[in-house]
């Protein structure tokens, strides 16, 4: 699978021709609406297994980094013989190279027949499912959650069904329902009375405890917590996780942060989620959602107190559409799949760039009532540099936040890059 920035008159005839692939199969794989009408700078995945055509400026080298292979055996591969000697438009043979083994989980939050649909379109690259969520009330009960169809469909794709208990309630993370249940026993009985009735009745096979904005002083509550629910759910066989902020310091500042204990995390549960995105956000300035040198910053930190084989790696699904200029307290940014960011490129004639240090695509455009717009996404490239990360750190896997959104380019990459465990 190779990785095609689109140019300037550029056309998909052209490019299918230069990497001798049909223009159905790079149409197909990239579930091109209109393949007359390309964008520049869109990235498209190109379905040619152990190819690379040779670049202007690339070297022997710098193609046997890109695939994670040694120049010896990209030129033995390829009989050649002084490694200096290669040229623009070479075609290569790239040596198979064996793939990392990692576990893969994605929350959803649409339910019922169009989230089955979506489970089945992508349940083959998954580990687990987690549907979004059965909210914790103060007193430990549980909101039921309509997540009977998609844990059907997730059984018949083979892919373990995760319960998710979150403290949110009222369009908010709530400190106050957390505190509530992590200070009395009987709210916290109650509340693993019906996780275990939950998942027995409806075959999950783990738990995520997503606790978000827990109050700094009930960092030892939360962990005494975490340690009970392991003790009741694990000598049954469940699996115990949680998701994590993405924390840079043991002593990083604030009420998303605080009360989050890597170490105490780390060595009570199986694995755990860190929530690596959202440095974009619906409410503040454009940017990036995921940049990969900000993740990068968490990884360094996580690592440190956190045991590789337990981290997954949060990756967004989606990106967003701001407004110009952007006022705090303003109009929030616009929810956006990378489809849709193409295609509303191309519907304004926008050039979409590519920012090196965030490993991120963005482009401006105006729109018909002459408002000026930023859009931030993730595509082919990105991806493919976070999933680099998962490789260089030797992590558990990725978590997906959140199904739903069309990205077909991000699940022909995860499947090229990797082995996807199953359950």
């Amino acid at each position: 699978m190779l990785i095609h920035v689109v140019q300037r008159g550029e056309s998909v005839w052209q490019i299918a021709q230069r990497y001798r692939v049909s223009p159905d199969a790079i149409v197909r794989a990239n579930q091109l609406p209109n393949p007359d009408r390309l964008v520049i700078g869109q990235a498209l995945v190109i379905p040619v297994p152990d190819r690379h055509v040779v670049q202007p400026g690339e070297s022997l080298w710098s193609i046997a980094q890109r695939y994670g292979i040694t120049v010896e055996a990209l030129a033995r591969a390829n009989r050649i013989a002084d490694p200096a000697r290669i040229f623009p438009g070479q075609v290569l043979v790239i040596p198979e190279r064996p793939k990392p083994t990692i576990e893969v989980n994605a929350f959803l939050e649409i339910m019922g027949t169009r989230g089955q649909q979506i489970v089945r379109e992508v349940g083959a690259a998954l580990t687990y499912l987690s549907p979004f969520s059965y909210q914790v009330r103060a007193d430990g009960s549980l909101n039921p959650l309509p997540d009977e169809a998609v844990l059907a469909t997730a059984q018949e794709q083979r892919v373990a069904p995760l319960m998710v208990i979150t403290n949110f309630a009222d369009g908010r993370f709530r400190s106050d329902i957390a505190r509530a249940v992590f200070t009395d026993p009987a709210a916290q009985e109650r509340l693993l009375a019906g996780v275990l009735n939950t998942m027995r009745a409806k075959g999950y096979r783990g738990l995520i405890i997503n606790f978000e904005y827990v109050y700094p002083e009930d960092r030892q509550r939360y962990n005494q917590f975490l340690r009970r629910v392991t003790e009741r759910l694990r000598p049954e066989g469940y699996l115990v996780s949680s998701a994590l902020a993405p924390k840079t310091r043991a002593d990083q500042p604030g009420l998303l942060y605080e009360a989050h204990d890597y170490p105490a995390h780390g060595a009570l549960l199986d694995f755990v989620i860190l929530m690596t995105y959202e440095w974009g956000w619906s409410g503040g300035p454009p940017m990036a959602v995921a940049p990969v040198d900000q993740v990068r910053r968490v990884l360094d930190y996580a690592v440190t107190a956190i045991p590789r084989g337990k981290i997954l790696m949060g990756m967004p699904l989606y990106g967003y559409d701001w407004t110009l200029p952007y006022v705090r307290g303003g109009p929030f940014a616009q929810s956006i799949s990378p489809q849709e960011a193409i295609q509303r490129a191309a519907r304004y004639g926008a050039t979409i760039q590519y920012d090196p240090q965030a490993q991120a695509p963005f482009f401006r455009y105006v729109d018909a009532q002459g408002r000026r717009h930023e859009v931030w996404f993730e595509d082919a490239r990105s991806v493919q540099a976070k999933f680099n990360l998962v490789k260089a750190y030797r992590l558990r896997g990725i978590s997906y936040w959140v199904l739903g959104h069309a990205f077909p380019q991000n699940w022909l990459l995860l499947l090229d890059n990797f082995r996807v465990q199953k359950r």
